[in-house]
Order: C-alpha cells, then structure tokens, then sequence
C-alpha cells in the first residue's frame, strides 16, 4: 500500500482538482405550502413565527424520522452529511430515498469527501437515477480508491483538504427536517453490534426549516460542491466484494420507530412550538486558512449565548477542547456565579483518542475554575432512560453536541467544543428557546452523568481522580479508568507533538 501511495504522490505531481464545470444552481422548493408535509406544519403551528421541535434521543426514533420523511416526501429530498457508512441502515435509508426519487421527487445529495474512498461507483450509480443528484464537498483530486493514496496524493494542497463539511441535515419537501449530529450508519442507530454512540438529532417543522435550506443551498451551490461525475473514473472497476448503497427489494427493514408515521398519517405532529434560529457556518470558511472573518462562523454566536448565562450551562460534547479562550470565558462565567456543567469522553469511550489529547491539558485548569467534569464509560449503566435505546453489551461513545443554558435555551447541532469545529470545519446548528425542551436535555444530562459517567476531581497533591457516583456502583480510579496500558501510553508519546489547532 505504501509503495502504491507513493506512485500516486509521482505521478499526481501537483494535481488540481478537474473542471468542475456548470452543474446548475438550485434552490430548495419554493412552493413546500402546496406539499401535504407543508401544510401539516402549518395546521399543526401555534403561530406562524414559531418552529416546532422533537428531540429525538434514541436511534430508533431518529431512524424512522429519515425513513418516514422519505416516505412521505412528494417535492424534493435535500441530504447533507458527513459521513455515511455503507450498512443496513444507510441502504435501508437510501433505498426509501431511491423510492421518493421513483415517485418523482427530486433529491440532493450532498456528501463531504472525506470518508468516501470505495463508494465512488456506489455514488455514482446513485446519482444515475434521473431525479437523483449527487454532489461531493471539498472534494479529494487523486488516488480517490483509498484514504491513503488520497492523503498523498494531495499533500500539495493540504491546507484544503484538511477543511470538512461536518453539517448534517435531512430535509423533506421544504417543510420538514431532521438535524442535529448524527451521520448515516448502524453506529448513530444503536445498530451495531460491537459500538454505538450516544446522540441526537431535532425534528423540526416551521420556519426554522427555511433557514436550514437555506444553508443546504449555500453549500450545494458552492464552488466546492462537484457532481460525482466529474470526480469518478468511470473505466475503474468497483472494489471486489463492494455492495449497493441502496438494499435490494425485498430486503428486511430494520427497526425503527413509527411515531412520525403515525402522526403523518393521522394528520398531526407531536412538536413543541417555540422561538428559534438556525447559527451556521458558511461554504466560505472552508477556504479561510483556519481564520474565518466573523460572518464566516458561528463560533462567536456560540460565545455569545454562553456569555448570557446567569445560573447555569451543561455542555454536552463527544470532544471538548476549551483552549486559552474557553478557559478564559469559564473564568469569567464561574466568576459570575454561573455553574458550568460538562459530559464529554472518557479515554476508554472515545473514538477520537488524539483528540483526547487536547482535552487532558485543560483537566487540572478547569477543575480548579470549579467546572463540573464527567466523562462517558464505554460501557452505559443501569438504571438508564429507555430514551437512549436498547445499547446492550455494546460499546458506548458520546456523539451528542449539545448545551443547555439557564435551563432555558438549547442548542443542538454538529459543532464539537474543539479548535477544528471553530476553526477548519463548516458546522450547524438549532438555538431553540424552550424551557421545556431545555428541561427535557437536562434530565438526560442528569441520567447519564449519575449512572455512566465518572466524576472528575482534584486528589491530594492535585492528582486526578475518577469517581463513579451511581450508588449502584461506586468506585475510584486514579488514572484513566477502563483504558488499556497500551492506549494510555501511545498518547503520552503522542501529547507533545500534537498541535491544538488540528485536534
């Protein structure tokens, strides 16, 4: 495989991308009023101003949200997203989208690059489809069939390429969307046998719904948006053993839940209507170098409801990597009196261990401030909330980014608390101002902390420990708990030759 990389890196020279010439500029639908999912959240509204919401925890409800708006969809689809794994959940996903296109409604695909390598035949048999369009972000110019010959293969311009699209979002007809942070794949549906994460995603309906189009188009008619076509070779052959993105007719579906079906088909939905706005980065920032003037990013409006707490913020985010500016802005918040509240991963539950290695510098600091650290076990315990989903003996991992503030305010979406997600990725999100659902939030927060987590503290001689606070199952730890010798070890060699900025 080496040798191979570096043929590509030769022969690729200072590759560029291809043309990517003229592949219309669409917009979302225009007339999503005259749609059957239209005019439901308009009947179902409390006010016109005021977008309704659902949070939805487990796997099961987020995965029959996207079927069931597939399924009921009868103008446009609009799909932005990360990732997606090639599993049951994807095809079964992608199979109601296919049938949605079959019906005639037009889709739009938007997939950033990053984690394509092998799906280039897949997406462009998708894409095939007469009323399907695929577009990749920020595309990989060279040695496409894997992600190492794509990393050399693009060493010239890696400034580029080490930018993402993170957002993710799932609209129906203009009119009602799924959104928040997971990707496409058995993990992010408690589907896996071996290792799911914890997530969420908001249903939403109303106006909100607009602004996320809104964003959708921006990053479909970007620059950096290139049709499938214009990147696959098409005289390659696909990977031996490769299978379709979407499943086959006639193959089981997996389970899900139906309460939006059922809704749908009884004419209502189950939604909390409230203020809300949508704070999103722009296609923009992807090209800033990791300097985004102001309108570029939302990380300074993220600043800025943290900075209206008066009592209380609980953050909830897979990696959490404050920096010099968070600890200051947590120094000026604890100052104020307002409690500061953090879940994030443990070693042992993290998927990113190298991102850990940022979050460990702050520990020390940010207990010493008073901030209330625990971090996730990979194992979930017991007694938990169905509301998580049935997890089993599987491995559990934080994908949640979230905040609650004043138990008033929520934000959902795809930013992690990292230099990556405020520097070099493009990220969304909801700000809904609900003191319900922000209660709702909470009481998961709580849950979790108290029976899968281990508490943070400061021992003797300011070492750290870890506490499990669940009187079903006390314990202490004094150094990373559940993580193996080996890992603990590779990130010590590792810590100083990691670059915050890139975590």
């Amino acid at each position: 495989m080496l040798a191979l990389a570096l043929a590509v890196l030769l022969l690729s020279g200072c590759a560029g991308l291809p043309p990517r010439g003229e592949p219309p500029a669409t917009q979302a639908l225009p007339q999503y009023r005259e749609t059957t999912l239209g005019r439901l959240a308009a009947t179902t509204a409390v006010h016109p101003r005021l977008s309704g919401f659902r949070l939805l925890v487990s796997g099961e409800d987020a995965l029959g949200a996207l079927i069931d708006l597939a399924d009921h969809a009868e103008k446009t689809l609009d799909l932005q997203y990360y990732l997606i794994h090639n599993d049951e959940s994807t095809r079964a996903i992608l199979k109601h989208v296919t049938a949605a296109a079959d019906r005639g409604v037009r889709v739009r695909f938007l997939l950033d690059d990053v984690h394509t390598a092998g799906e280039d035949h897949n997406l462009l048999h998708l894409a095939e489809h007469p009323n399907i369009e695929v577009r990749l972000f920020n595309p990989f110019p060279v040695g496409r069939f894997s992600m190492v010959t794509r990393v050399f293969g693009s060493l010239t311009d890696v400034t580029r390429i080490n930018h993402r699209m993170h957002s993710k979002m799932f609209v129906a007809d203009n009119a009602v969307a799924v959104t928040g942070g997971r990707n496409l794949g058995d993990p992010y549906y408690v589907r896996s046998p071996t290792s799911n994460f914890l997530d969420l995603d908001v249903l939403a309906a109303g106006p909100v719904v607009r602004q996320l189009s809104a964003s959708f188009d921006e990053f479909w008619n970007s620059r950096l948006a290139y049709p499938v076509e214009v990147l696959v070779d098409r005289t390659l052959s696909p990977p031996e053993g490769s299978l379709a993105l979407v499943a086959p007719p006639g193959t089981p579906e997996p389970e899900r839940n139906t309460a939006l079906r059922d809704e749908l088909r009884a004419g209502g939905l189950a939604l909390t209507w409230v203020p809300a706005t949508v704070i999103a980065d722009k296609p923009g920032k992807i090209v800033s170098e990791g300097d985004p003037e102001l309108e570029q990013t939302m990380t300074d409006d993220v600043i800025a409801l943290m900075a209206e707490a008066q009592r209380e913020i609980i953050v909830i985010s897979p990696y959490y990597v404050p920096g010099e500016r968070g600890i200051k802005l947590t120094e000026a918040l604890r100052e104020r009196g307002v409690r500061l509240r953090v879940l994030t991963n443990s070693l042992a539950a993290t998927d990113a261990p190298a991102v850990h290695i940022g979050y460990s510098r702050y520990r020390e600091a940010l207990l010493r401030q008073g901030v209330e650290l625990h971090e996730l076990q990979p194992k979930l315990g017991v007694p938990r909330s169905k509301k998580l989903g049935a997890f089993g003996s599987s491995r559990a991992s934080l994908h949640v980014k979230a905040m609650v503030i004043d138990r008033r305010t929520v934000l959902v979406g795809s930013m992690n608390m990292d230099p990556r997600s405020a520097n070099l990725n493009s990220e969304i999100g909801l700000v809904l101002r609900s003191p319900a659902l922000a209660e709702q939030l909470a009481r998961i927060y709580d849950e979790v902390t108290l029976h899968s987590s281990y508490r943070l503290g400061l021992a003797e001689g300011d070492r750290l420990k870890w506490t499990k606070e669940a009187p079903e199952d006390r314990e202490e730890h004094f150094s990373e708990p559940e993580a193996s010798r080996w890992l603990r070890l590779m990130l010590l060699l590792l810590t100083p030759f990691a670059p915050e900025e890139m975590l």
